[in-house]
């Protein structure tokens, strides 16, 4: 016999950039098997998960099965290490998921962290279909989100065509206050992150890339102030061994790459520490799937991207260990017990 039994006391640590959303993945499982859980939101982000606490107490779960606790990354810290905790789920950065992974304590761990995945545009594809879905594929939340395809990887035979229609689509987006339904590009999070992307895009500019659009802060007014903007930016002319190209920057910045062959395209979007996301653009649908399966990542879209609560999600490599979604998500809350008889 095979007993599935709860995991215990789960220790859930979600990120800035999408507070409840990546929590409720969390929760929800954990729930689900029968686990108790100790809820961390980051530290910029302390207030939002009280929706979640409220919500809870609505439907009726028991006191102290749901627990919140808010405070620096030196709390979370402490919270990951503590010996009453028997499992770890944490979506952020890689830094913090290394020290995680390597704890002294040898217990289960789901970690969804960082990326720098590729949308790899076939000679075949529909640059107007591919507009269309752009934003939402690479430049989701104002950069700010771990899966999307920031590095758009063009064939040299489409490539000025290629820069032209990103550049056109992004320029397009209007930037202003994230509360006005109008708005497709708001502000940096924080005066951090804000610091962290206008370094990228000064190394951009410093290593040799081309801004087709954007490339600088936002000049403040109209409807900016009090923001930490940057202006959606396009880099073209982009370079693999360019800083942009190959780390996480976290904020609206698109690098746009050449390749000669389909072979060249798949080796460029594998040629990195990560492996979250991916997109192959292409019409022939036989030819999409197969370039789709050569990109080494935990998910693949072909002509659009977007997770699915029905499939496991999670990262190959520096982009994490185990997979949230699906019933494999469920299964990583459980502990299983194998009892052999004979009788």
């Amino acid at each position: 016999m095979v007993r599935r039994d709860p995991v215990g006391v789960c220790a859930l640590i979600a990120p800035w950039n999408f507070p409840i959303n990546l929590m409720v993945i969390k929760l929800a499982p954990a729930l689900l098997s029968g686990c108790t859980v100790v809820m961390k939101p980051a530290s910029p982000t302390p207030l939002s998960l009280r929706l979640i606490v409220d919500a809870v107490a609505a439907a009726g779960v028991p006191a102290g099965v749901v627990n919140l606790v808010t405070g620096s990354g030196r709390l979370g810290d402490t919270l990951v290490k503590h010996p009453l905790v028997d499992k770890v789920a944490f979506t952020g950065s890689t830094p913090v998921g290394r020290k995680i992974a390597a704890g002294a304590l040898l217990r289960p761990v789901t970690l969804e962290l960082g990326g720098k995945s590729s949308a790899i545009v076939l000679p075949d594809a529909d640059l107007d279909a591919m507009s269309e879905v752009l934003v939402r594929s690479c430049m989701r939340n104002t950069g700010q989100t771990c899966y999307i395809s920031t590095r758009i990887l063009a064939p040299a035979s489409r490539y000025d065509e290629v820069v032209d229609m990103v550049t056109a689509t992004i320029g397009a987006g209007r930037q202003g206050d994230p509360l006005d339904p109008d708005t497709v590009f708001g502000p940096s999070a924080t005066a951090a992150q804000f610091k962290t992307v206008m370094e990228y895009v000064e190394s951009g500019h410093a290593q040799g890339a081309r801004a087709t659009t954007g490339g600088r802060a936002a000049v403040l007014g109209g409807g900016l102030e009090g923001g930490f903007f940057v202006e959606p930016t396009v880099f073209a002319d982009v370079e693999a061994s360019m800083r942009i190209s190959r780390e996480e920057i976290f904020g609206p910045v698109l690098s746009v790459l050449k390749y000669r062959t389909v072979d060249d395209a798949v080796a460029l979007a594998n040629n990195t520490e990560f492996g979250l996301g991916g997109l192959v653009f292409g019409q022939d649908p036989v030819a999409a799937l197969a370039v789709a399966d050569r990109v080494d990542s935990g998910s693949v879209g072909i002509n659009f991207f977007a997770s699915n609560h029905s499939a496991p999600f999670g990262g190959r490599h520096d982009s994490g260990l185990g997979t949230e979604y699906g019933i494999e998500g469920l299964n990583a809350y459980l502990s299983y017990k194998s009892i052999h008889r004979r009788m």
